[in-house]
């Protein structure tokens, strides 16, 4: 019976492969929800103690809300754009989902909060920058490496930051979870949050109601001219979410409102849906109608640029004995932002797994070594 002969690199991370479980293990078991700046300064203490062990040169950036930003340099003096790491040290899971959710592994798979959202990333990131400087291949170029803190809440805390740091990158390497099959991400739906508020006039529903401008009907109108800038063919969606209105059943009611999701895969269909929620008239003489909000998030676009990236990054899988897939998402992540200003991106570089915000969150080890293998091989062949 024969046996497929792995690449040496490939071969290199398989037999490390525990090291970066028990890494994975140690950094899923801080607590970090975004909310908590205290539970994420914890982690970062211990992500910034590790930077400096592997030689790097620590920046930290203070935050006051949420917990501070760390930037790792290596190679910071040569000359040359900075291949960089993005990755975030907050979860979605609040303090004490451990107790009752403690990191754990069932055959394949190492089971947490955390552990595919980002820990596993982190993680990989580490070790592999580890094995290049223990192996003497650490490549002659600057690696940067970001450490978040706000990613799932927005990343309004480090978004500046992140802008200004892929400016100044050749490429970014956004470290979320990998899809289904193993493939990057090489498109990303942008994203715009609405609330559209209507005032009316209350009266009497069943003595005047004449004299009423019922809100709820007005948003009736509206969330039917919302739901016709729908484009779903070219990825266009925009979805009436929520709606409240009126206060009893014998009132016309004087006030509604509704909340709306838009997602978009180009630049251009965010504008102009965003146009045309901005310029909703009323239909009903009397109302008024207000909007806030706006578009939250840019699309990270399947352009010429990404193109070209993913089939460099997949020419590198193939010299590793892999095939890397591509897919897209509709949720967004901070590659979205890289993308917007331009900044040549891969996302979705992290192991393969499944559950992200869910109960049954888990990373599958059997993934981990083509994607630390895979992260190696960019950092020492990427061509800008």
């Amino acid at each position: 019976m024969s046996t497929q002969t792995l690449h040496p690199i490939v071969q290199y991370y398989t037999e490390r492969v525990n090291e970066i479980v028990v890494l994975t293990t140690a950094l899923a078991n801080f607590e970090t929800p975004t909310g908590s700046k205290a539970h994420v300064d914890k982690m970062g203490d211990y992500v910034q103690n590790l930077l400096h062990h592997l030689g790097a040169e620590v920046e930290r950036f203070p935050r006051e809300d949420v917990g501070d930003i760390l930037l790792a340099k290596w190679n910071a003096h040569l000359p040359g754009k900075p291949i960089v790491f993005l990755m975030h040290m907050d979860t979605v899971w609040g303090v004490g989902t451990l107790a009752n959710r403690p990191v754990h592994i069932e055959g394949d798979r190492l089971i947490g909060p955390g552990t595919w959202d980002m820990k596993g990333s982190l993680a990989l990131v580490l070790s592999v920058i580890k094995g290049l400087r223990s192996r003497g291949e650490f490549p002659k170029r600057p690696v940067w490496a970001l450490f978040t803190s706000d990613e799932e809440t927005g990343s309004a805390a480090s978004w500046k930051l992140i802008e200004e740091i892929a400016g100044q990158a050749g490429l970014c390497l956004v470290m979320e979870f990998a899809g289904v099959n193993g493939g990057i991400k090489t498109w990303r739906k942008g994203i715009s949050i609405y609330t559209v508020t209507v005032k009316g006039r209350s009266s009497h529903a069943g003595n005047a109601p004449e004299k009423g401008i019922n809100a709820v009907v007005e948003l009736a109108h509206q969330t039917l001219k919302m739901t016709e800038l729908n484009q779903l063919d070219i990825g266009t969606s925009v979805s009436v979410t929520v709606v409240k209105g009126g206060t009893a059943f014998n009132v016309i009611p004087d006030s509604a409102e509704a909340k709306v999701d838009v997602r978009f895969l180009r630049k251009s269909e965010a504008e102009r849906v965003d146009a045309a929620i901005k310029g909703l008239t009323p239909v009903i003489p009397g109302a008024v109608i207000e909007i806030s909000g706006g578009i939250s998030r840019p699309p990270m676009e399947h352009d010429e640029k990404m193109i070209a990236a993913y089939e460099q990054a997949k020419g590198i899988a193939a010299g590793l004995g892999f095939e890397l897939g591509e897919e897209g998402s509709g949720g967004g992540s901070d590659g979205n932002i890289t993308s917007a200003i331009g900044a040549t991106t891969l996302d979705g570089l992290g192991p393969m797994g499944e559950g992200a915000h869910a109960i049954h969150e888990q990373v599958v080890i059997s993934s981990i070594p083509n994607r630390a293998a895979l992260l190696d091989g960019i950092l020492r062949e990427w061509v800008f």
